[in-house]
């Protein structure tokens, strides 16, 4: 059986409240200095078209139905015919997203700097908590759980008997470190680069990749069926209108 335990209240103030205001003020810091080490991109001229193109092919398709027939055939032409569409991008002039990537100095740079400052303040701030707060219980969660939450509220306690609510000092680290989001972007603005679970997903993006981009959107605009929904809109309009008085 679960036993319970009478938190010190020295916890309370020596672990629980100094470690989340270390947390907080590490994350501020942490997004003033990934700030300054952001550098502004001068945008690529060929890519910033590729993106406008796309962009007018979804308006085209949004669209379709409120032009004539005639005018819809010849935009899809002139975007998605096979010699000089706007939307064919040619097997030989294809580039891999990933190579253009790494081709690119300043954007592996600036991915190597968005990496260290994630990176290395996370490492400082593991080793200081474990060092220093390892083996603490730090708090108690005001509900019941699971036997499944004792691996994650309770890394660093190998005591069976303890309540699974109870909450060691490196689990709060963890709950602090993923679950300060929303207080970041009270602080600092919903623009803010603190979010380490959107760090690290972006870690894997390879950015834009136009061939895909283009051709999704080609086979998009070779495939709809255009139906013009002006012919008889206004006998549509009267129906409802009747119905609306009625």
């Amino acid at each position: 059986m679960a036993e319970d335990l009478v938190l010190d209240t020295a916890i309370r103030d020596w672990v629980l409240i100094p470690l989340s205001v270390v947390m907080v003020l590490i994350g501020v810091l942490r997004y003033f200095v990934s700030k300054l080490m952001r550098s502004s991109p001068t945008p690529d001229a060929k890519i910033v078209k590729e993106g406008q193109v796309v962009i007018r092919a979804r308006n085209l398709k949004a669209g379709a139905n409120f032009i004539p027939p005639k005018s819809f055939r010849a935009r899809r032409f002139y975007f998605s015919n096979e010699e000089n569409g706007l939307l064919h991008v040619p097997k030989d002039q294809a580039q891999n997203p990933q190579a253009q990537m790494f081709s690119d100095p300043n954007m592996a740079m600036d991915m190597m700097k968005k990496n260290l400052s994630m990176i290395i303040p996370q490492t400082l701030t593991f080793a200081w908590v474990n060092f220093f707060f390892s083996g603490f219980v730090a708090a108690k969660i005001p509900f019941p759980l699971t036997q499944r939450f004792r691996s994650m509220l309770q890394n660093g306690i190998d005591l069976s008997t303890v309540d699974v609510s109870y909450v060691s000092s490196r689990s709060w680290y963890f709950l602090n470190l993923f679950g300060l989001r929303g207080l970041f972007s009270l602080i600092l603005g919903d623009e803010n680069a603190i979010d380490d679970t959107q760090r690290m997903m972006q870690m894997g993006g390879f950015g834009f990749d136009a061939s895909k981009s283009l051709g999704a959107e080609k086979d998009g605009l070779d495939i709809i069926q255009h139906e013009w929904a002006l012919p008889g809109f206004e006998h549509r309009a009267e129906s409802v209108l009747r119905k609306l008085v009625q």
